[in-house]
């Protein structure tokens, strides 16, 4: 079985072939074409180290993420998440390959951060708002980047210079990186990637821009503000796993009948008239998109 590297597994996963398999399964998770059950974690004894495992299985694919999270390598030159995402031949039980499992979560996570804009958003996007600058900013600058050249991406953070270090450090021609400054006027976008337990963007919501929580992975975390949440369309990546982990909806106290999917907006795509908040939450559903990427790359290049 081939392993491939984090710079490997980065060569791998274009973010427009991603979008392009995301778009797919994310239909077919809604169809009951796939089986993705909860993840279990579960906790090293006397250690704050957690073993997480997501697996989903398809009529084509067995996938499974393996990840150990150690808050304990904070600091030192060891990466607090570790891991690897196993692909397997669902016919045959062949293993076929594996993939570093961060940079898996990294692109699935902003490629589907880009499959709300390509649903949600009429027109391409050219001014972005991004509130955040750890490993999901990254990711979702590289996405902006290579799907809308051009691009404009405002960087909010804890302070002016975290900002302005964040944009010397990712500066890259295909698009234009800056601090936010406040005066910026209204947003195509904004797109929250924080692990915030307070409200870090709450302005009046609009039709023409498009809010995406991703972080707020917990209940005792949010991002949005509740006014957002409770006088916009709602939808969600993963509908199973939301009312457990969607921070933002859950302290606004949302009614979950009122939430939609992303599979029910690529159906039938929103007004144009109503603001929207999409949350992500992901789900194993997605890592097994990024596998089949993979795949389909390796059956082109026979």
């Amino acid at each position: 079985m081939k392993l491939y590297s984090a710079a490997e597994t980065q060569r791998l996963l274009p973010f427009s072939a991603l979008l392009d398999a995301l778009e797919r399964t994310v239909l077919d998770y809604a169809q009951g074409r796939l089986i993705c059950p909860e993840r279990v974690v579960t906790q090293a004894p006397g250690s704050s180290t957690l073993l997480m495992a997501m697996p989903c299985a398809s009529p084509d694919l067995l996938v499974t993420k393996l990840l150990t999270i150690c808050p304990a390598n904070a600091g030192s030159e060891r990466p607090i998440i570790q891991g690897q995402v196993t692909c397997a031949d669902a016919g045959t039980g062949e293993l076929l390959f594996g993939l570093d499992g961060p940079t898996v979560t990294m692109r699935r996570t902003a490629a589907i951060s880009m499959l709300g804009i390509r649903i949600f958003r009429r027109e391409p996007v050219r001014r972005v708002l991004l509130v955040g600058t750890g490993a999901q900013a990254v990711a979702h600058c590289d996405a902006l980047a290579a799907l809308y050249p051009g691009v404009t991406i405002f960087i909010r953070a804890r302070s002016p210079e975290k900002a302005r270090g964040f944009c010397l450090r990712h500066v890259t021609p295909e698009c234009d990186l800056r601090p936010e400054t406040g005066d910026e006027g209204r947003f195509d976008a904004v797109i929250t990637v924080t692990s915030s337990r307070e409200v870090i963007y709450d302005a009046a919501p609009h039709p023409d821009t498009l809010v995406i929580g991703v972080g707020a992975f917990r209940p005792d975390m949010i991002e949005v503000g509740p006014r957002i949440v409770r006088e916009s369309s709602l939808y969600v990546d993963d509908p199973q796993g939301a009312p457990s982990e969607a921070g933002d909806l859950i302290q606004a106290d949302v009614d979950w009948a009122s939430v939609r999917s992303l599979a029910d907006a690529l159906k039938e795509p929103p007004s144009t008239d109503e603001p929207v908040f999409f949350k992500s939450v992901g789900c194993a559903a997605w890592d097994l998109a990024a596998c089949r990427v993979v795949v389909e790359e390796k059956e082109d290049a026979v």
